[in-house]
């Protein structure tokens, strides 16, 4: 009921935004099976909501990612406990050779990061999925079955990246430290909706005035109603005064 409360519908950034429940913590798998009918044959990403992603370029790499048509396309990040996390092996050629879910004795340091798209099949894989000794439905079995018929694909996320879990307090807390660095020292805001849907052309300059406009008294609100300062600057007619110089 919160996000619907926050989010609602999207349309405010230009998105059409729908919701589905998961009753019990069966795994990330489910999703797909739950999904099933509103995905309808075609192909979806995946994210982790306790994931976050920032880095130069990461735009780039998600569109090029969208555009899937076939097979699966995975994110790999090195940690220093891969036993927390489903982990890859690249063979010489830098190529996934296995995939395995918080294995005891870890054969690399490469993480699968929560990002994950794949074609018009995944619901259907999903469905023949069974659970595993821990009684969910792994995300991983769902990797597994695509690097077993030679279709999926990974890339690395290396210097210039960061990839921020917080599924532990440790973790949220080293995020929080992140974000708030970054954007005092920046003067930015990472993944602000409203700038995000702005320079995507979701929704016209008009729509994004009226919501900074009518954005609570705060430090987000300034934030918009600073860029919507920008924004009328660089929309102004440009002027050439000149001065001339003494003979």
């Amino acid at each position: 009921e919160r996000y619907v409360e926050l989010l609602g519908d999207g349309s405010r950034w230009g998105l059409n935004i729908s919701y589905a429940e998961q009753p019990q913590p069966n795994g990330i798998a489910e999703a797909f099976r739950i999904g099933r009918s509103y995905l309808n044959g075609q192909p979806s990403s995946l994210i982790l909501g306790d994931n976050l992603f920032f880095g130069s370029g990461l735009p780039q790499r998600l569109t090029s990612a969208a555009a899937l048509e076939h097979g699966a396309h995975i994110f790999a990040c090195r940690v220093d406990d891969p036993e927390r996390y489903g982990v890859i092996e690249f063979d010489a050629d830098q190529q996934p050779l296995s995939i395995v879910e918080k294995p005891r004795h870890p054969t690399s340091n490469w993480a699968v990061t929560g990002l994950y798209f794949y074609d018009g099949r995944a619901a259907d894989i999903a469905a023949e999925l069974r659970p595993s000794a821990r009684g969910e439905l792994e995300i991983t079995d769902l990797n597994a079955h695509y690097l077993r018929e030679g279709s999926l694909t990974a890339e690395r996320l290396g210097r210039g990246f960061a990839w921020l879990d917080t599924g532990t307090p440790e973790t949220l807390m080293a995020a929080t430290q992140f974000v708030c660095a970054l954007e005092t020292r920046q003067g930015i805001k990472i993944a602000c909706l409203e700038e995000i849907a702005l320079a995507q052309n979701f929704i016209t300059a008009d729509q994004f005035a009226r919501q900074a406009a009518s954005a609570p008294i705060s430090a987000y609100g300034r934030y918009l109603k600073n860029l919507l300062s920008d924004l009328e600057i660089d929309a102004r007619p440009t002027q050439l005064r000149v001065v001339g110089a003494r003979q």
